[in-house]
């Protein structure tokens, strides 16, 4: 009952047991859900290339129901890496770290069976989900200060929650994608030092926020746009140097740069490995994308494969999955636009001691919030004018702007608001989950 009463006298453990609850009840809805669906591709992975291991029939069975969609992809590149062109859509970090654990448990002398690559990444997928729960916890402290743990509560709660769904359960990377953004919010925020002086150490800190947002960036695209968390404080530096010229801040400018550069690795070494792969051979026909003067494997492939383009999406057949997407995109903007025009005498309402709000919602905190407002906001522009518009429930999951602003609403007394945002999430997710399982849309 503690749980219900009294969830913040232990927040991490409370989070912790929301979290496998909500994963047991998506899991127990995949179980029941009918048949394969439409869609068999998931019997393909289950090949006899492993000298007939094969694992429990138990557990091929709930890999079977998680296996599904983008999942299939990824299962298959992570056995036998990228053979298809259009697998290179497909997240190369997430697909190498699951290669990679299958080499270990190999090399420790657990032998190889069909679906291990398939039960490592789910796994992963519920190890990240859970730790971003963690991670976002931290993070709300970290930005609303020490004394918002309610909100810190509330808003890693319906992290768990998620509209992903079981694309935050299942061997996709979107869970992953959220924890090492997450961690690189938290590792930026930390950097700006509060109201003290910024030190090396927190310079060390911006540059492990900038690898941590590389890696996410190969693990799913829309982790580049996190990058402008340090774009941003690059030129917030610049601009301090033409005012007072200080060591301090030329060390802070290398160290926003180098990160800068670990986020841009993240998005161009998959696309330099496939570039080697496919243009770098004289003696065989080379691919058209080969010649253009952005040679960019990942833009081919949605153009090409995933029909991704500018309103291309925007047709009478598509129209129901554009209904089903609208109240995640209702839900962005709005939060987004709060965002960005917040003030810290607003966030006041939101804590027990004003005082604290004050020192850390103001100057460069405040800048956090606004820059991810930014981010949130771009990245519902692109989904809806140039991909498949239902993607937008899942990828929003590694964005923390519209779960603080859903959070805070409810501390407002905006309560109607905030039980609808929640309908909505727990509907949806148990609705897709059903239908995830069985093959079918929306994914």
């Amino acid at each position: 009952m503690q749980l219900w009463t009294r969830p913040l006298d232990r927040p991490i453990q409370n989070l912790i047991i929301l979290g496998v609850a909500w994963k047991l009840l998506l899991l127990l809805i995949a179980l029941l859900s009918p048949g394969p669906g439409y869609d068999t591709s998931a019997s393909l992975i289950s090949s006899s290339e492993a000298e007939g291991r094969v694992l429990p029939p138990a557990i091929q069975y709930i890999l079977g129901k998680l296996i599904r969609w983008d999942g299939i992809y990824y299962v298959q590149i992570a056995g036998r890496g990228y053979v298809f062109e259009q697998e290179w859509a497909f997240g190369w970090g997430f697909t190498r770290l699951v290669s990679l654990c299958a080499a270990v448990l190999e090399k420790a002398g657990i032998p190889h069976c069909d679906g291990l690559e398939a039960l490592i990444a789910i796994v992963i997928a519920h190890a990240a989900h859970l730790f971003s729960v963690l991670v976002l916890f931290s993070l709300t402290l970290a930005v609303f200060a020490q004394r918002s743990a309610w909100l810190a509560f509330t808003a890693a709660s319906l992290h768990i929650i998620s509209p992903a769904g079981l694309f935050l359960s299942a061997p996709c990377a979107e869970s992953s994608c959220a924890l090492l953004s997450f961690v690189g919010c938290y590792l930026f925020t930390k950097s700006l030092g509060g109201n003290g002086p910024v030190t090396a150490s927190h310079d060390i800190l911006v540059l492990l926020s900038g690898i941590s947002f590389g890696i996410a960036t190969t693990f799913r695209s829309n982790g580049i746009l996190n990058g402008l968390l340090l774009l941003e404080e690059a030129f917030r530096t610049l601009w301090n140097l033409k005012t007072s010229f200080q060591i301090s801040s030329i060390r802070r400018l290398v160290a926003t740069g180098l990160g800068g550069v670990s986020v841009a690795t993240g998005f161009l070494l998959p696309q330099y490995i496939a570039y080697s792969e496919y243009c770098g051979q004289s003696d065989v026909n080379t691919r058209l994308w080969c010649k253009r003067a952005l040679p960019s494997i990942y833009t081919f492939v949605q153009d090409h494969y995933w029909n991704c383009g500018l309103f291309r999406y925007w047709t009478i057949s598509n129209l129901p999955l554009f209904l089903l997407a609208t109240p995640m995109f209702a839900i962005l903007v709005a939060s987004g636009l709060w965002a960005l025009k917040v003030t810290p005498d607003e966030l006041e309402q939101t804590h027990t001691n004003a005082k604290d709000v004050r020192q850390s919602t103001q100057g460069p905190v405040l800048q956090v919030i606004r820059n991810l407002a930014v981010s949130q906001l771009i990245l519902v522009m692109l989904t809806s004018t140039t991909a498949h518009v239902q993607i937008i429930t899942r990828i929003s999951s590694a964005f923390p702007v519209w779960l603080w602003y859903t959070a805070i609403s409810c501390r407002e007394g905006k309560t109607l608001l905030f039980g609808r945002i929640v309908k909505f999430m727990v509907v949806y997710s148990i609705v897709q989950g059903g239908l995830f399982a069985s093959f079918l849309p929306p994914a």
